[in-house]
């Protein structure tokens, strides 16, 4: 199972500095890339004053600098704001740029006030991803396309760019089947956002179910291991100091969530501060608590959903930078490795030195017996 984030970036309450939110933002790509994460998906957004990086292409080419290994994606492109030749042309320059370290996210837009801005509807969005994917997938593939819509016009396109690497492409599904049907028909993976509580588990057995059902009639397999899954975590030593740090920023994302965004399929349930820690723990959306308890939610996630490649964690400030770094390192160093296998051989090792060592305590035990044994039998 590999691990990494989702980065919308949340940066809750407004009126923080933007220049030094970005640098947080950096410092934990940086730090991840240290820890050993797989990959980190960057978010667009317009709109809101909160969700702060309006273009995560170029994020990703600066990040991709400051960082030697963690890979790097839109999570996601909001696909229906954008020429599809466009985005083909980015996508395959990232792609060179970062050496092959680069992915593609794809979605219809998660928040409505962007797409009101540009004079999208709801509805549109959610046909326009669906087709605009299969341009965007031809122009990849290097082919010429002409096309026709409200929103642009292409004639006779093409890209001038072969890939680097065979880039990882996904599509974000929260609620909706369009995701799915969409990541189905041209054998891409799935980002499932949200949809980690235990109620939520009907919108990704919907999600998997499309993608299983569809994705043979156009002679793709449904891959599980291109299957992402999204939820929040903050890890402390003890539950009571996880609670204790996010008494920080988790009101405030809350009420991001309830207050400012009109996207009902993520807002946070409760009023006062106990009952979000709630939301949070006691629906199983994620965890406020300790890498034990991070280890049952994706033991629970693994099992409940039939199997995924990756677990991604939101990214948000629920705490300082401090803890959140701590909370980064803490999955890093006790959950990561129980699901990569990375520490068995290491406890074999553990335990042959430990069985040697019992022998030869054994053995030299036995010998200091016999030889004071022999000792007083001389002496005698």
């Amino acid at each position: 199972m590999r691990f990494g984030i989702f980065m919308a970036p949340f940066h809750s309450p407004v009126g923080q500095d933007p220049t030094s939110a970005y640098e947080r933002d950096l410092d934990v790509l940086r730090l991840l890339d240290k820890l050993g994460y797989d990959e980190a998906w960057i978010g667009e957004h317009h709109s809101c004053g909160h969700e702060i990086i309006p273009d995560p292409m170029i994020f990703i080419a600066h990040a991709a600098n400051h960082t030697r290994h963690i890979r790097l994606g839109t999570g996601v492109v909001s696909l229906p704001y954008h020429n599809p030749l466009w985005v083909a042309d980015r996508a395959l320059f990232l792609d060179h740029l970062t050496r092959g370290r680069f992915m593609l996210g794809l979605g219809p837009g998660a928040l409505p006030t962007d797409a009101t801005m540009i004079g999208i509807g709801l509805e549109e969005q959610r046909g326009a991803l669906e087709h605009d994917t299969d341009v965007l997938m031809a122009l990849l593939r290097g082919e010429t396309v002409s096309a026709r819509t409200d929103r642009y016009t292409l004639v006779d396109a093409r890209t001038q760019l072969t890939p680097f690497s065979d880039f990882d492409i996904a599509v974000a599904a929260i609620a909706s089947p369009t995701g799915p049907r969409t990541a189905a028909k041209k054998g891409l993976g799935l980002l499932s956002v949200g949809a980690t509580a235990r109620d939520g588990f009907d919108a990704l057995a919907l999600h998997w179910d499309v993608m299983e059902q569809r994705a043979p009639e156009f002679g793709h397999r449904a891959d599980r291991a291109a299957w992402r899954l999204v939820g929040p975590m903050h890890l402390a030593e003890t539950r009571e100091q996880a609670i204790r740090d996010v008494r920080f920023g988790l009101d405030a994302f809350c009420e991001y969530t309830q207050e400012v965004v009109a996207a009902p399929h993520f807002r946070a349930a409760g009023s006062t501060f106990e009952e979000r820690v709630a939301w949070v723990n006691e629906t199983g959306l994620g965890v406020i608590g300790t890498p034990d308890e991070a280890i049952a939610q994706v033991e629970r996630l693994d099992k409940q959903s039939g199997g995924f490649g990756a677990y991604l964690l939101m990214h948000h400030e629920w705490a300082r930078p401090e803890a959140t770094a701590k909370s980064y390192e803490l999955f890093a160093r006790y959950v990561k490795p129980r699901f990569q296998g990375s520490t068995e051989r290491l406890r074999r090792a553990e335990q042959y030195g430990r069985d040697r060592w019992r022998e030869l305590d054994r053995r030299q035990a036995d010998a200091i017996q016999a030889a004071t044994e022999r000792h007083r039998k001389e002496r005698t």
